[in-house]
């Protein structure tokens, strides 16, 4: 039976009507700059609303350019904000709406990885949560053909996460995406050093060296830089701003991050 998770912060987060939503993650992926040319295994992108980090998931996402013919699968980690859960957690539905369409999940992989003792079905944790539904678009405008296996990251370890990336990590037409945003509420030059010691650290695969205040989504990063030194990949860093650059005031910023595993 096919269920459809629909968009929770269309019209809040992003525009909800098509044609705008279209034109505004366009702009955001035209205007990225130094793009990096390779073939992408794995992405970390910010998922706050896109007049403060639509502009920093335009620079991770311009990186697919050639390589998105040959992605067909997205497995996305995103931490869990609103609903308090167990290990990792999966939903029930059989695709996600956004105003650009549907998008089918991989239900044989979302199956296969919930024989992992850590993955947990919740439907209500995916209600309301941004963090995966902000990067739907952005996949729709750069892929064609592709599904999704959609992950919340709750009280689980980085190993655990891991764990389930390494279930998929050697089908050469999936892509990794990591979603976190960097400092929160911090002034714009503590936040600024703050998250270039967090981008050092990502592009040195140091798990260790991040900690609670580094990202919201510290534990999927951290389960992807695990993956990534085990399998040789390299960080590189494409886009470093937080919110005091793009549309907010420097007394209270948040920051993004845009990073590349090739």
């Amino acid at each position: 039976m096919n269920t459809i998770k629909q968009p929770a912060v269309a019209g809040l987060f992003y525009p909800a009507e098509p044609a705008t939503l279209h034109r505004q993650v366009r702009e955001f992926i035209a205007a990225a700059e130094n793009v990096i040319t390779c073939t992408p295994k794995a992405l970390i992108a910010p998922h706050a609303g896109y007049i403060y980090s639509g502009p920093i998931a335009g620079s991770a996402y311009a990186t697919l350019g050639p390589a998105a013919a040959g992605i067909h699968r997205v497995i996305l980690l995103a931490p869990a904000h609103r609903v308090a859960c167990r290990g990792i957690v999966y939903s029930s539905a059989s695709h996600f709406q956004t105003p650009l369409g549907l998008i089918p999940v991989d239900r044989p992989i979302v199956e296969k990885l919930s024989e992992l003792p850590q993955l947990n079905l919740n439907d209500m944790a995916f209600e309301e949560e941004h963090s995966i539904e902000v990067h739907l678009p952005f996949l729709q405008e750069v892929l064609e053909d592709f599904s999704i296996v959609p992950l919340l990251v709750g009280d689980a370890t980085a190993e655990q996460v891991a764990e389930v990336i390494e279930q998929i990590w050697d089908d050469s037409g999936n892509l990794v995406v990591i979603s976190s945003d960097l400092s929160h509420y911090l002034d714009y030059e503590t936040a600024a050093e703050m998250d270039l010691k967090t981008s050092r650290a990502i592009e040195a695969l140091r798990p260790e060296a991040l900690t609670y205040h580094s990202a919201c989504g510290r534990t999927p990063v951290s389960g992807l830089l695990l993956v990534a030194k085990k399998h040789g990949l390299k960080a590189r860093t494409v886009d470093l701003r937080n919110s005091g650059d793009t549309a907010g005031s420097h007394d209270r910023v948040v920051g993004y991050g845009a990073y590349v595993f090739s």
